[in-house]
């Protein structure tokens, strides 16, 4: 803890991101998290490229995506439990083999045509393997800044940086996914996250110095203090015996104060993101400019990407409740100004930079928030409980959406974005409330 504090007081005169990476290790478990988040981007767009062009059927496609997306979003939070419980390195290990090769084997079923019903079952089970790589960064950067000097206002920093590798991997992700398959392979893209996602995850579970500790202490120490070989049994390996006996659990992220209704803002915040591009996505079609679809939501991701950067960088006073209210309400604004500008792109395109400033910032405040209300050993969870909010809020939003479509034109569907964000403020109000009666 004294070599961290002397770090940050040998560094105040470098910017946050510079201290942030003069942190030992940081480098190392940051860098190693973004490759490993690769598939989050590739697989879902993947598995749509690949079946679409070896059965030729758009609706098999798309809801085998869906279903890949909805068994993910069913199991991280309880990856992230056992994470919290018995440390990274233990279940990460064994998680990530299982997860590497489910996901080989739905890549290599694709890729010789196994049956329809087979391949739903493979990607399904390939789902039900997939646990959050962002939210064990987050909760290494938590731990790493425990001692540090101004710690909160690098937490600040490293999370909206990581809002940020969020965004860069989710805008150089599809467009990899859509290259590897029209130009190397149709089902290269289902490989090449699989690759990254083992040689980054591999590397970042070898990081034990910024490992945050466990819950629960090895079983097999405490029940073998006899001096048997089973006593000085690796801690970093995780059996089935530990985890039968792991003694009391602790509570559930989501009975505390103002948790739910956080997850309330972030599923229905993120509706508004997925009925965007499917009403822009309807609008462009509609003007003949499908081409330049990529572009035109490339511009919401960098306005995203800048506004990460620049939250990072400074200190905003008062409550974090009170950041997201301020940025839910901006971006609603923002909404509103889609709405009006849709039919000029290159207006549109600069609305999007503008209103896209507030959306990794009000990701990041809520990680702040889930850090302020649940303990420190059951951060990764929390974490991940909001990644999952995310998760259902974009499945839901984009179905929303093409009901609304299909009943009439992408000029009402752009109603929906600044409907759905709007919603979320009183929400977000209301967990505020909750956190304030609970302090």
């Amino acid at each position: 803890m004294s070599t961290t504090r002397a770090v940050s007081k040998s560094s105040a005169a470098h910017s946050p991101y510079q201290r942030l990476f003069m942190l030992p290790g940081a480098k190392a478990f940051c860098l190693s998290g973004a490759v490993a988040r690769l598939p989050i981007s590739m697989m879902s767009l993947g598995i749509v490229l690949a079946l679409n062009h070896l059965y030729d059927n758009w609706t098999i496609a798309g809801t085998m995506s869906a279903a890949y997306v909805l068994a993910m979003s069913c199991v991280t939070p309880f990856y992230a439990r056992a994470f919290d419980r018995f440390g990274q390195a233990r279940v990460g290990r064994l998680a990530l083999a299982v997860q590497i090769v489910a996901m080989l084997a739905f890549a290599f079923a694709a890729l010789v045509r196994v049956p329809i019903p087979l391949l739903f079952a493979l990607a399904i089970i390939m789902g039900l393997t997939q646990f959050s790589f962002g939210a064990l960064v987050r909760t290494r950067w938590s731990y790493a800044l425990r001692g540090v000097e101004d710690g909160e206002q690098l937490l600040n920093t490293a999370y909206a940086m990581e809002a940020a590798i969020d965004e860069i991997v989710f805008i150089l992700g599809p467009i990899l996914a859509a290259w590897l398959a029209t130009s190397v392979h149709p089902v290269s893209q289902l490989f090449v996250p699989t690759v990254a996602c083992g040689i980054g995850g591999t590397i970042f579970f070898s990081l034990k110095s910024t490992q945050p500790p466990v819950i629960v202490e090895q079983v097999s120490v405490a029940a073998h203090d006899d001096g048997s070989p089973a006593a000085s049994e690796d801690a970093d390996q995780l059996t089935l015996r530990q985890l039968k006996r792991s003694g009391a659990k602790p509570k559930s992220v989501l009975l505390y104060a103002g948790v739910l209704p956080l997850l309330a803002v972030f599923i229905v915040f993120n509706m508004s993101f997925t009925s965007f591009d499917v009403s822009i996505t309807a609008t462009m079609k509609s003007m003949g400019l499908e081409p330049f679809l990529g572009l035109q939501l490339a511009m919401f991701a960098v306005g995203s990407c800048i506004g990460a950067l620049v939250f990072g960088s400074c200190q905003l006073k008062g409550s974090h409740w009170a950041h997201m209210v301020m940025f839910l309400s901006l971006l609603t604004v923002g909404y509103v100004f889609f709405r009006l500008s849709m039919d000029n792109l290159i207006l549109l395109g600069v609305f999007e930079i503008l209103a896209g400033l507030t959306v990794s910032p009000t990701f990041a405040t809520g990680n702040l928030i889930v850090k302020d209300l649940v303990p420190a050993e059951s951060l990764t969870e929390g974490l991940s409980w909001v990644t999952t909010a995310g998760t259902v809020g974009t499945s839901i939003g984009s179905s929303v959406a093409g009901i609304v479509l299909d009943a009439s034109n992408p000029h009402v569907g752009m109603m929906l974005p600044f409907i759905f964000t709007l919603a979320s403020v009183p929400l977000a109000l209301a967990g505020w409330a909750l956190a304030k009666r609970r302090g």
